[in-house]
């Protein structure tokens, strides 16, 4: 069987029309006049990053969910403590800056009258060593888990109640003010990145493309791994997962791996979150968040890579509109969504484009094949 190659049309497009949006959305932020046409506000820019982490955080459900069968419903974990690691070295580059201007501990310490800095905030003042924890923490939990779940063989609803249940935890851990990570307000007031002040329309637009880029080789990842042999036996393990063990494949490692490489994506995305939207708090571990993004990857196509990053920006563009018309009604259209979905487009949004191209083609060949008259 020939392997599918790389780059395909399809993903030339794809990150074309993301290196145009690198170009252009910036451009109409910072080189626009204010009040042109073509002027984009900056608030634009930082819903449009968000945006693309989102879809970052689609795509890594969609590597272990489309291709190898694990639905998981505790990705948001991932996602939050990825956002926590960068977080904890944005309180830490404010020092001395604060509220109540101690150079070491942030605000929220002080205000709780603790005496000196925890272990595990030892390092974060320094980005390259918060950069590491972005991957590391989200990364090794997965692991961890992974190892556990996998060896013990949990599968179908059962591993996805764990995965649930592991992000509760979590949750109500981070909400107790005795954690060391802000309690129920998380950590905020965030001042600047790499000496670049987080308010400034440059900052915002150097935290767009940073985004851009991060999903551009988060899917290029991605697509390595689906594309190879690996990729080949996540499918095949995904589909029989008996036969693939009865043909002498390491299932449980096949698993492990891509669930921790998945929930170092998550991390990535998390962690260019948080700059972009100035807070992290524990409402990032609700189980809530880790199942509306699974209905973003199966709004978009379950299994296409592309599906989960369309039905990302398609879901939270559609969660903008409307709560900004009518708040309550938002929860009500995403489960409405859901169902129509599954109903009506079970391989999704692209994936029905795809079988409408396929059956059109189909019946141009059908057609041409007919003798002439």
């Amino acid at each position: 069987m020939k392997a599918d190659p790389l780059l395909d049309l399809k993903s030339k497009l794809f990150l074309a029309l993301l290196v145009a949006a690198a170009i252009v959305v910036p451009m109409a932020n910072l080189v626009a006049a204010p009040g042109s046409d073509f002027y984009l506000p900056s608030f634009a820019v930082a819903l449009f990053g968000k945006y693309l982490t989102y879809a970052l955080l689609a795509l890594s459900v969609d590597l272990i969910w489309g291709y190898c069968g694990i639905l998981s419903l505790g990705h948001g974990a991932f996602f939050a403590l990825g956002g926590y690691a960068m977080g904890m070295h944005l309180m830490r580059e404010i020092g001395p800056r604060g509220v109540y201007g101690d150079p070491v501990l942030p605000d929220f310490m002080v205000f709780l009258d603790w005496k000196e800095l925890p272990w595990f905030w030892w390092g974060f003042d320094q980005f390259w060593f918060a950069c590491l924890m972005v991957l590391l923490v989200p990364g090794g939990l997965a692991f961890v888990f992974g190892w556990l779940a996998f060896r013990s063989r949990v599968t179908g609803v059962y591993l996805s109640i764990i995965t649930q249940a592991m992000t509760y935890a979590l949750m109500l851990a981070f909400f107790r003010n005795d954690m060391g990570f802000g309690g129920n307000n998380g950590l905020t007031d965030f001042r600047d990145v790499l000496g670049f002040d987080l308010r400034s329309d440059a900052t915002r637009a150097g935290l767009f493309v940073a985004s851009a880029a991060a999903l551009g080789l988060g899917y290029l990842l991605a697509r390595r791994v689906t594309t190879s042999r690996a990729g080949k036996v996540l499918v095949s393990v995904r589909d029989a997962e008996a036969r693939a063990r009865f043909l002498g494949y390491r299932v449980e490692g096949y698993k492990l791996m891509v669930f921790t490489l998945s929930a170092m994506m998550a991390g990535v995305a998390g962690a260019l979150y948080v700059p972009q939207v100035g807070i992290i708090n524990p409402g990032e571990f609700s189980p809530a968040n880790s199942i509306e993004i699974v209905i973003w990857v199966a709004v978009g196509g379950r299994g296409l890579l592309l599906g989960a990053v369309l039905g990302a920006i398609l879901v939270n563009g559609a969660k903008t509109l409307l709560t900004g018309w009518v708040p309550e009604i938002w929860i009500f259209v995403l489960g409405l969504i859901f169902v129509l979905v599954t109903l009506f487009l079970p391989k999704g949004v692209l994936g029905a484009f795809g079988t409408l191209s396929w059956r059109s083609g189909g019946a141009r060949r059908g057609a041409s094949a007919q003798p002439a008259e």
